[in-house]
């Protein structure tokens, strides 16, 4: 099978295609034809040997390394004692997040995610769009239904609501009865309002600190040295859940009641087929931002590193006949 794999840290230039042997599922895993899989910061944090993470508590990469936690695929066969998937289902799935010693190796054209980590693939979805939800999706449902725990009515702020896991956090919090701010660049804007924001604000125009107050729930895509800045916007007694490292001032944010609320995302096929439900009675749509076959996989990742993105990027591995076309 083709695959992309990385032998040494570095630019986007390290991800090559090469030829590997085809796996094979071990007791309890599925081997999947994989169609489509997700691009993910933790790829590129990846691919940069996680030099953003302080040095002694920073992983260690395995090298050489299959990037990709998101797809979306057939099953081609099962392993022992797999009973709930049968060869030709389409399925998507996080897989094996957050292992990196048996990562998802998702950017391949096979791979053998465990059973549980599946669920079945919207029929009214293509491949490309369906591999775009999982990391994202589950990330945006763990933190609002898991940590956050999110009560009808709350008045939530939303930065970096274009993003990935923003406009998966946008929608599931109005799913919740809230009452939603959406915060990015003014070219989002029509994309927002379209996913049911009930406020917009253009961050390269206004400054949220100065124009919000009285938010019951910050959920924080962005992060970043300055992030602190968004403490006048909660009310006291507020919720800071952040995505990404960040700077809070967190004995002034105790000071003010303001308490966080935030865990790492992690790989539940459970999860992931209650929002294939929402997905499929048209409640949650995943935006796709650009589409690169597998063989461009460095050129993904330099489109992730210019910033700016609405929804999510995905690799094609092979051709995608289901669903709404997606294009590049």
């Amino acid at each position: 099978m083709k695959a992309v794999r990385m032998h040494r840290i570095g630019e986007p230039g390290v991800l090559e295609v090469e030829e590997l042997p085809r796996p094979e599922p071990g007791p309890g895993d599925v081997l999947v034809r994989v169609h489509a899989a997700g691009v993910n910061p933790p790829d590129w944090y990846a691919r940069r040997g996680f030099a953003g993470i302080p040095e002694d508590i920073r992983p260690t990469l395995p090298l050489p390394y299959t990037p990709g936690s998101d797809v979306s695929g057939t099953v081609a066969a099962v392993g022992h004692g797999v009973t709930e998937w049968r060869e030709g289902d389409e399925v998507f799935g996080l897989v094996r997040f957050p292992s990196l010693e048996n990562g998802g190796k998702g950017y391949a054209e096979y791979t053998t995610p465990p059973a549980s980590h599946l669920a079945r693939k919207p029929a009214s979805l293509s491949h490309v769009e369906a591999a775009g939800v999982p990391m994202a999706g589950l990330t945006a449902y763990q933190f609002i239904v898991d940590h956050i725990k999110l009560d009808e009515g709350r008045r939530v702020l939303v930065n970096g609501a274009a993003g990935g896991v923003g406009h998966f956090a946008v929608q599931l919090a109005k799913i919740k009865g809230a009452y939603v701010i959406g915060v990015a660049s003014g070219r989002h804007e029509t994309f927002l309002r379209e996913l049911g924001v009930d406020e917009f604000l253009d961050y390269t125009t206004t400054r949220v600190e100065d124009e919000v107050r009285d938010v019951d729930v910050l959920i924080d895509t962005v992060g970043g040295p300055d992030a602190n800045r968004f403490l006048p916007v909660l009310r006291r007694g507020g919720v800071i859940s952040p995505v990404f490292h960040a700077e809070y001032h967190r004995e002034r944010a105790a000071d003010l009641g303001i308490s966080f609320r935030r865990g790492q995302v992690h790989s539940d096929g459970g999860q992931l087929a209650e929002l294939a439900l929402l997905l499929e009675e048209g409640r949650l749509r995943v935006g796709v931002d650009s589409v690169f076959p597998l063989a461009e996989a460095a050129k993904a990742h330099e489109r992730a590193e210019r910033g700016h993105i609405q929804g999510k990027i995905v690799l094609r591995v092979a051709p995608d006949q289901i669903g709404r076309p997606a294009s590049r």
